[in-house]
């Protein structure tokens, strides 16, 4: 009937789910236009809608459950139990239950600014009475839309006791209300006051809001004072094809709708409702898409990585990047008649990425093999052993700014020429690399031939402790770390010069020198190293890991001569070009390659557990979660969350690294990248193509991950982990800077505070500060952060902290 019946079917489907669709986050208000008790009342401050099924046949819940705070429902438990009210926190005062039926006249609108608000008759309130839920802003219009289609056909079900999928269009138009106004649940406001006119919710409509997944968080809103139909805004204009080169065979040819997400409306505007898109191959190893209407071309440009697609199948879109040649970056939408035809086109957009990435042919993969890479670039929930994860969330409170001496930010400097010295250095060299203390509160920062020391302070900001100034062999030869690591105890740093790349040196922190040179191997060289375990560097462990480009091997500083232990190594034949590797608590393995792959070790010298296989791009940097169950793997457009537990079969719950993953049960990637219409405006403001640096988790010995954090240019990005794995669409937020971010890591023992190091500046920050990705987020020009420091003489020495 109409192409919405696709996605009302997928989500009516799955009897075997109770919940149908949900509205992730929002405010549920009470209204009282007409009583004297009150206009409004806010009942649950943060809060999901859900449809769901109920133990009859074709009766229906419209459900609003309260979300807490993190903490917040066992403190007002402790409250309860000393007051006696501890039934408070029973569940039918968590929640409120609505029997989806006619007389409730349930309708939405979305008013000026963008905002989303579902509402309802109070049937057990006086005349008048309404419920309000107002939606988030990071809740997309195609979600409002098919909420409400869902409603609509949960009404029609109770009505007529038969399937939604036998409604017509105009048996639906009778449960539609959007005639009806809906009063502000603000008590300032008049409750008279006129929504935008909006049509009532028919296929067309809601099919098309769900096609230009409409980001009403990124929309504009009018300035005060003046009036939006006045104001004259220009759209983004498609930008000239480039010529399709000449093609050798065709990997998918498919017809869809075409949108272009618009920079100043923040949404995906439609521009062609029937277009040719064709995948097809052009040279070796080289392949092009290009995007035809009837009477035009729309694009074409070659499958490559920066592309950063994405499929949702609930709205059977594809999402990607455009690049033009002056390096200009536009976001594009295509949009399926089907799911049969959706799959198609993204088997043979991903069989060209994959081959261009990997120069081997799809067909010479295993099925299994396959199926891994089509699972990394689609939406997909991850299933976590806490059953909380999938109703918890997280109250992100968003602040303007973090003041100047709430959260400080220091620089430093070597010069010696002066008492008083300006921290903006005149040197040529910038900040590269941070290493975050466990064992002490220190942070060390690595600019050039020095290093800064920091002290994290009791009240959550850095102070300049101290500056090793110069960074030289034992022979005295100057140079540079090319990379750091903290050892026993924070005591000692391991550096490495990117001169001598068979040997390693230790640094003593407390003399401020690097005391020994340690030869590992004459023929093995060392890319990357790693400790013992996830926590050894808090303790006064000796041994660490090394890498080479086809080795993984085990160095004792203790033993005479060459330090690598022979019987612990792992070569192989093949060049594998390792990357990086990370432990866990108990000392398993993963690492990485600049092919993607991924192996997991239960131990030195034996082959790997589990070898997952590559999407095709280089591995920059790998974490692992302390109990092995996530894997983090950072690539330069995106970072792969990977699940180590084991469902089925013999080994179900066992990890990866302890045995092989069953030959046809891969686990699936959870691929965490930007949405393509925030990268294109972080390149239109930067002007710089996404590269992200190594991610990481938040750490410490008692502490569960819950965030990961990355940047990218100006930008630091963290993930949140609940939202990530119960599948939510708003996971991550940002926080913008004047200057490209060098290196960034969480404080250990917490995810609310980051250490950020900016080439000049080293900061540490509020994860409160970080905002949701908006078009004013990421376009904000930020004010500097911390105070212009000063240092005396006495400052920059080479002494103990």
């Amino acid at each position: 009937m109409f192409m919405l019946r696709n996605v009302t079917k997928y989500l009516f489907g799955d009897t075997s789910k109770e919940s149908i669709v949900e509205i992730a986050q929002g405010q549920l208000y009470l209204v009282r236009p007409l009583s004297p008790k009150g206009y409004s009342e806010l009942i649950f401050k943060d809060a999901a809608a859900t449809i769901r099924r109920t133990g009859q046949e074709y009766q229906y819940q419209l459900v609003i459950q309260r979300a807490y705070e993190e903490g917040e429902a066992e403190l007002l438990a402790e409250e309860g139990d000393e007051d006696g009210t501890a039934e408070e926190l029973s569940t039918d005062k968590d929640e409120k239950t609505f029997l989806l039926d006619q007389s409730l006249h349930f309708r939405s609108e979305i008013r000026e600014g963008g905002e989303a608000v579902f509402a309802w008759r109070d049937l057990s309130g006086d005349p008048g009475d309404l419920y309000e839920f107002v939606c988030d802003p990071s809740v997309q219009a195609g979600e409002v839309g098919t909420f409400e289609l869902i409603a609509i056909k949960c009404q029609f079900e109770r009505k007529y006791r038969k399937s939604q999928e036998t409604a017509t269009e105009k048996d639906l138009r009778q449960f539609s209300f959007t005639d009806q106004t809906i009063p502000s649940a603000s008590a300032v406001t008049s409750p008279t006051t006129k929504p935008i006119d909006s049509p009532p919710p028919d296929s067309k409509a809601i099919d098309q809001s769900l096609a230009k997944q409409t980001k009403k968080d990124m929309a504009s809103r009018p300035s005060k004072g003046k009036s939006s139909d006045k104001e004259v805004v220009s759209t983004t204009a498609a930008p000239p094809p480039a010529s399709m080169p000449n093609s050798t065979s065709t990997l998918a040819q498919e017809r869809a709708e075409l949108h272009l997400f618009d920079f100043p409306s923040g949404s995906f505007m439609l521009q062609d409702p029937s277009v040719v898109a064709t995948v097809s191959e052009t040279g070796q190893w080289q392949y092009w898409l290009q995007i035809s209407g009837e009477d035009r071309q729309w694009l074409g440009q070659p499958v490559v990585a920066d592309i950063n697609p994405v499929f949702n199948f609930e709205y059977l879109s594809f999402i990607f990047n455009h690049y033009t040649d002056d390096g200009s970056a536009y976001s594009w939408l295509l949009r399926f008649k089907n799911m049969e035809t959706a799959e198609r086109f993204q088997q043979g957009l991903m069989q060209a990425l994959w081959e261009q990435l990997n120069e081997i042919k799809w067909t010479k993969a295993t099925d299994d093999d396959r199926q891994y890479v089509l699972d990394a670039f689609q939406d997909l929930t991850m299933e976590d052993a806490d059953s909380a994860v999938k109703e918890e969330d997280e109250e992100e409170e968003e602040v303007e700014e973090v003041q100047d001496d709430s959260q400080r930010g220091e620089q430093y400097d070597s010069d010696e020429s002066a008492d008083d010295v300006v921290v903006q250095p005149d040197d040529k060299d910038t900040n590269s690399q941070l290493a975050v203390g466990y064992k002490h509160d220190r942070s060390f920062v690595v600019r050039g031939s020095k290093i800064g020391v920091f002290k994290h302070t009791p009240n959550n900001n850095l102070e300049f402790s101290t500056n090793i100034s110069k960074v030289e062999t034992p022979g005295g030869k100057l140079f540079s770390p090319k990379k750091v690591m903290l050892h026993a105890e924070d005591t000692d740093m391991i550096v490495q010069s990117e001169n001598n790349p068979n040997s390693l040196y230790r640094m003593d922190l407390e003399y401020g020198k690097v005391v020994d040179e340690w030869k590992v191997h004459d023929d093995i060289t060392v890319k990357n190293f790693a400790p013992e375990k996830k926590f050894s560097q808090m303790t006064g462990e000796q041994t660490f890991l090394g890498l080479s480009h086809n080795a993984l091997y085990r160095v004792d500083p203790r033993l005479a001569g060459n330090k690598m232990v022979e019987s612990d190594l792992k070569q192989y034949t093949t060049k594998n070009a390792f990357t990086s590797a990370a432990t866990t608590d108990k000392g398993y393995i993963a690492v990485a390659s600049e092919k993607g792959d991924i192996r997991m070790f239960d131990r030195l010298g034996l082959r790997a557990k589990t070898a997952l296989p590559a999407l095709g791009d280089p591995i920059i940097g790998i974490d692992v979660s302390a109990d092995g169950r996530w894997v983090l793997a950072t690539c330069r457009t995106y970072i792969l969350l990977i699940d180590a537990m084991q469902k089925d079969g013999k080994n179900e719950g066992k990890l990866g690294f302890e045995k092989a993953f069953a030959k046809d049960s891969k686990p699936q990637p959870r691929r965490l990248t930007l949405q393509p219409s925030h990268v294109a405006q972080f390149q239109h403001e930067t002007k710089a193509a996404l590269s992200f640096t190594p991610a990481r988790f938040n750490t410490g010995l008692d502490d569960k991950e819950t965030s990961i954090i990355t940047a990218t240019g100006p930008f630091i990005v963290t993930w949140n982990m609940k939202k990530v794995l119960a599948g939510r669409r708003d996971p991550y937020t940002i926080k913008r800077y004047e200057e490209q971010v060098k290196a960034d890591d969480f404080k250990y023992g917490s995810d609310k505070n980051v250490i950020v190091a900016l080439p000049n500046e080293v900061n540490m920050v509020a994860k409160q500060s970080f905002k949701k990705p908006t078009r004013e987020s990421i376009a904000a020009t930020p004010r500097a952060s911390g105070r212009v420091a000063r240092l005396r003489k006495s400052d920059v020495v080479n002494s103990p902290y």
